[in-house]
Protein backbone atom coordinates (compact mmCIF):
# COMPACT_ATOMS: atom_id res chain seq x y z
CA UNK A 1 0.00 0.00 0.00
CA UNK A 2 1.12 3.24 -0.44
CA UNK A 3 0.72 6.74 1.71
CA UNK A 4 -2.06 7.96 -0.23
CA UNK A 5 -3.64 4.82 -0.50
CA UNK A 6 -2.95 3.96 3.50
CA UNK A 7 -4.27 7.55 4.36
CA UNK A 8 -7.80 7.20 2.40
CA UNK A 9 -8.08 3.89 3.95
CA UNK A 10 -7.88 5.46 6.86
CA UNK A 11 -10.00 8.42 6.16
CA UNK A 12 -12.74 5.91 5.09
CA UNK A 13 -12.33 3.35 8.37
CA UNK A 14 -12.94 6.13 10.91
CA UNK A 15 -15.57 7.65 8.76
CA UNK A 16 -17.30 3.95 9.18
CA UNK A 17 -15.76 4.07 13.20
CA UNK A 18 -17.80 7.35 13.32
CA UNK A 19 -21.30 6.74 12.30
CA UNK A 20 -21.35 3.51 14.18
CA UNK A 21 -20.48 5.63 17.04
CA UNK A 22 -23.21 8.09 16.15
CA UNK A 23 -25.88 5.20 16.01
CA UNK A 24 -24.60 4.01 19.33
CA UNK A 25 -24.91 7.05 20.43
CA UNK A 26 -28.82 8.05 19.29
CA UNK A 27 -29.37 4.27 19.79
CA UNK A 28 -28.70 4.56 23.54
CA UNK A 29 -30.03 7.42 24.25
CA UNK A 30 -33.48 6.44 22.29
CA UNK A 31 -33.78 2.91 24.32
CA UNK A 32 -33.06 5.40 27.68
CA UNK A 33 -35.70 7.48 26.50
CA UNK A 34 -38.38 4.60 26.02
CA UNK A 35 -37.08 2.68 29.25
CA UNK A 36 -37.99 6.47 31.54
CA UNK A 37 -41.18 6.76 29.65
CA UNK A 38 -42.96 3.33 29.83
CA UNK A 39 -42.01 3.71 33.87
CA UNK A 40 -43.56 7.68 33.93
CA UNK A 41 -46.15 5.98 32.22
CA UNK A 42 -47.21 3.15 34.91
CA UNK A 43 -48.13 5.06 38.69
CA UNK A 44 -46.91 2.60 41.58
CA UNK A 45 -47.37 -0.65 39.40
CA UNK A 46 -46.12 -2.99 42.18
CA UNK A 47 -48.91 -1.52 44.59
CA UNK A 48 -51.95 -3.83 45.07
CA UNK A 49 -55.25 -2.25 43.94
CA UNK A 50 -57.50 -0.82 46.30
CA UNK A 51 -59.97 -3.03 46.91
CA UNK A 52 -57.83 -5.95 47.53
CA UNK A 53 -57.95 -6.82 51.16
CA UNK A 54 -54.65 -7.26 53.27
CA UNK A 55 -53.05 -10.35 53.51
CA UNK A 56 -52.75 -9.43 57.47
CA UNK A 57 -56.47 -9.22 57.81
CA UNK A 58 -57.28 -12.14 55.89
CA UNK A 59 -55.15 -14.31 58.06
CA UNK A 60 -57.16 -13.04 61.28
CA UNK A 61 -60.54 -13.88 59.92
CA UNK A 62 -62.55 -17.06 60.74
CA UNK A 63 -63.04 -19.37 57.68
CA UNK A 64 -66.85 -20.09 57.63
CA UNK A 65 -66.82 -21.79 53.65
CA UNK A 66 -65.34 -23.68 51.94
CA UNK A 67 -65.26 -25.75 48.77
CA UNK A 68 -65.03 -29.49 48.13
CA UNK A 69 -61.19 -31.22 47.44
CA UNK A 70 -63.35 -33.52 45.34
CA UNK A 71 -65.88 -31.46 42.99
CA UNK A 72 -65.27 -27.64 44.21
CA UNK A 73 -68.56 -27.08 45.47
CA UNK A 74 -69.27 -24.81 48.01
CA UNK A 75 -69.17 -26.29 51.37
CA UNK A 76 -70.21 -25.25 55.29
CA UNK A 77 -67.47 -25.24 57.65
CA UNK A 78 -69.06 -28.35 59.53
CA UNK A 79 -69.73 -30.45 56.00
CA UNK A 80 -65.79 -29.66 55.12
CA UNK A 81 -64.98 -30.83 58.60
CA UNK A 82 -67.03 -34.08 57.68
CA UNK A 83 -65.67 -34.82 54.65
CA UNK A 84 -62.28 -34.43 55.89
CA UNK A 85 -63.12 -36.60 57.98
CA UNK A 86 -64.43 -39.25 55.52
CA UNK A 87 -61.21 -38.87 53.24
CA UNK A 88 -58.65 -39.58 55.96
CA UNK A 89 -60.29 -42.68 57.31
CA UNK A 90 -61.12 -44.25 53.40
CA UNK A 91 -57.92 -46.31 52.92
CA UNK A 92 -56.07 -45.05 49.92
CA UNK A 93 -56.73 -47.03 46.39
CA UNK A 94 -54.55 -49.87 45.66
CA UNK A 95 -52.99 -50.11 42.18
CA UNK A 96 -53.63 -53.22 40.22
CA UNK A 97 -50.38 -55.41 40.40
CA UNK A 98 -49.92 -55.20 36.71
CA UNK A 99 -50.25 -51.03 36.82
CA UNK A 100 -47.64 -50.90 40.06
CA UNK A 101 -45.20 -53.38 37.69
CA UNK A 102 -45.42 -51.20 34.63
CA UNK A 103 -44.54 -47.89 36.92
CA UNK A 104 -41.83 -49.58 38.35
CA UNK A 105 -40.56 -51.02 34.81
CA UNK A 106 -40.85 -47.20 33.61
CA UNK A 107 -38.93 -46.11 37.12
CA UNK A 108 -36.18 -48.63 36.14
CA UNK A 109 -36.16 -47.16 32.14
CA UNK A 110 -35.52 -43.59 33.43
CA UNK A 111 -32.73 -44.78 35.67
CA UNK A 112 -31.64 -46.45 32.84
CA UNK A 113 -31.47 -43.39 30.01
CA UNK A 114 -29.69 -40.98 33.00
CA UNK A 115 -27.11 -43.51 33.02
CA UNK A 116 -26.88 -44.28 28.96
CA UNK A 117 -28.06 -41.41 27.05
CA UNK A 118 -27.00 -43.02 23.88
CA UNK A 119 -29.00 -46.05 23.85
CA UNK A 120 -32.47 -45.42 23.30
CA UNK A 121 -34.83 -47.99 24.46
Amino acid sequence: MTNDQSKIYNYMMGKKRRKKQILLFFLSISTGMAIVGNYWEIPAMALPPQEDIPEEILRMEIVTEARSPLDGKPLTAAEYIELQAQLQDSPTPKLAPIIREKVYLLHIRSLLRQLFPFIHF
